[in-house]
């Protein structure tokens, strides 16, 4: 990985908890964030969103995410993009993210 594909800090497989997780997913606006990154195929950039808060806001909600193990963040240029650690996640967690993503909104 070069300085133009940096990957931001997050924890490693092992240092990811269920505390953090849980409540980085409490909040709604973070809980739509990972809906949305549910729903696609491919790395969705900060500016992808579909959210009603300020830009510094979701950025604040993206680090929240980040730094609990739920999604990984890749500097690409002066874009950043993000994916679910769906597959970490459903290892540690099994039946946790379905649960979470088939409740009613």
């Amino acid at each position: 990985m070069n300085a133009e594909t940096a990957g931001l800090p997050c924890p490693a497989l092992d240092e990811i908890a269920i505390g953090p997780v849980l409540h980085a997913l409490a909040d709604p606006v973070r809980l739509d964030i990972v809906r949305q990154l549910a729903g696609s195929e491919f790395e969705v950039p900060c500016g992808g969103f579909h959210v009603t808060v300020s830009k510094s806001t979701l950025t604040h909600h993206l680090r929240t995410l980040r730094e609990a193990g739920v999604l990984l963040g890749r500097q690409h240029g002066t874009t950043r993009y993000n994916s679910l650690r769906r597959k970490d996640l459903d290892t540690l967690f099994p039946g946790l993210l379905d649960g979470i993503l088939a409740a009613p909104r």
